[in-house]
């Protein structure tokens, strides 16, 4: 192994949370280095290409760290999320002037993130980026950790941030179980035209087979992610559009017209991963590496965006960023919102993708107290929001 290159602050993966982090850290006093093992994508706008849901808690967090500027031409303002269950008259609404906010939230292309990330990247004067390079090894020398990359050089990094997804190698090379729990579904992703305006309406809409979403973007279109059995979803995938677009319309039915046009259709299996621990010796593992969750209420993301800035709260300032009480606060500080949202999606996915009798009643009542009773609907909003996640010197108790 060469010799290694010291930094501050060692972030392992370069994803959409991964580069968060790098983004707000390199505005900082310390030295950083991105690791990524792939080599960047690269995708041109199209109207149906993926898109992800950003709470209002995300926007505050993008907006601190500079890049919302860069992002809000591409962002679809979500002013209502209608939540109804397949064959029941029971459902709930939540709006934006409700909450007193301009939106809920926006619906944003995942290129159009990415590429405001690497600009301010590019921007930052303290960020060394290595990529395409992938950690192979990890070594705790006790005031800092060794990480060896698969071109034989190494890093050398005070604190070491793991955000290399559900399947991570830091997780693995620092011996961290996860619970893992196969959904046994599969999310087809895609998008549709509408014959009708979305008004800035997200409509989650639950059936026994799993939740179908479909979330505004510009003009008449939406992002469609339709959750269903495996198998089910291998035959959707090998079946026509016109097929596949009637059977999606008469799941969500008539509220937004007809579906006119499809988009190109991919699928993901679903699963749950959850770290056992989120620290370690100058290690923390933050987004999917951390926790990966079934995609139901779009909590995924958003929670990963709060690690991060939780983690830049507490490492941007500090004289050494890796010390154990740093990590333990951070962990600490994490624990509430990571065992709420991590339990709130499963239990989700569990309640509604299920026949047994009995609970569809118990749903249809859920939902109808989730629209009635006040105390109730204000902890669903804060969640939905994510300020209940927020670290208080973002104006939100968390």
């Amino acid at each position: 192994m060469n010799s290694a290159v010291t930094h501050d602050i060692a972030i392992v993966g370069g994803g959409l949370v991964g580069a968060s982090l790098a983004v707000r850290l390199a505005r900082s006093r310390h030295r950083v280095v991105l690791i990524e093992a792939a080599a960047p994508p690269q995708s041109p706008p199209s109207w149906d290409e993926r898109c992800i849901a950003l709470n209002d808690a995300s926007q505050r967090i993008l907006d601190d760290f500079g890049v919302w500027p860069a992002l809000r031409p591409d962002a679809a303002a979500i002013l209502a999320t209608h939540i109804s269950e397949k064959g029941r008259f029971g459902s709930t609404r939540f709006d934006a002037d409700e909450a007193g906010i301009a939106a809920l939230g926006y619906n944003l292309p995942l290129r159009a993130i990415g590429a405001a990330l690497a600009a301010a990247m590019k921007q930052a004067g303290n960020l060394e980026l290595r990529q395409p390079a992938r950690v192979v090894a990890l070594d705790d020398q006790g005031d800092a950790v060794l990480l060896g990359l698969d071109d034989g050089s190494a890093v050398r990094a005070r604190l070491v941030a793991a955000a290399d997804g559900a399947q991570s190698s830091v997780r693995t090379l620092l011996g961290i179980a996860a619970e893992q729990r196969d959904y046994r579904q599969h999310a087809i992703v895609s998008a549709v035209r509408l014959s009708r305006p979305h008004q800035g309406v997200a409509y989650e809409r639950f059936t026994p087979d799993g939740p179908m979403a479909l979330i505004p973007k510009p003009d008449d279109a939406a992002s469609l992610v339709w959750t269903m059995p495996s198998e089910q979803a291998a035959a959707m995938m090998d079946c026509t559009d016109e097929h596949y677009r009637a059977a999606a319309q008469a799941v969500f039915g008539g509220r937004l017209g007809r579906f006119t046009a499809l988009g190109a259709r991919r699928a993901w299996p679903l699963s749950r991963v959850v770290s056992e621990a989120v620290v370690a010796p100058r290690c923390v593992l933050i987004g999917n590496a951390a926790q990966s969750l079934h995609p139901v209420a779009a909590q995924g993301f958003n929670l990963g965006l709060r690690d991060v800035a939780h983690l830049a709260e507490r490492v941007a300032a500090a004289a050494d960023p890796g010390a154990p009480a740093l990590l333990a606060d951070y962990a600490s500080s994490r624990r509430t919102d990571r065992e709420r949202v991590t339990g709130f999606t499963d239990l989700l996915v569990r309640a509604f993708s299920n026949r047994a009798p009995g609970l569809s009643q118990a749903r249809h009542w859920g939902l109808v107290a989730a629209s009635l009773a006040p105390p109730i609907r204000e902890a669903l909003l804060r969640q939905h929001l994510g300020h209940l996640g927020l670290p208080a010197s973002r104006g939100v108790v968390s």
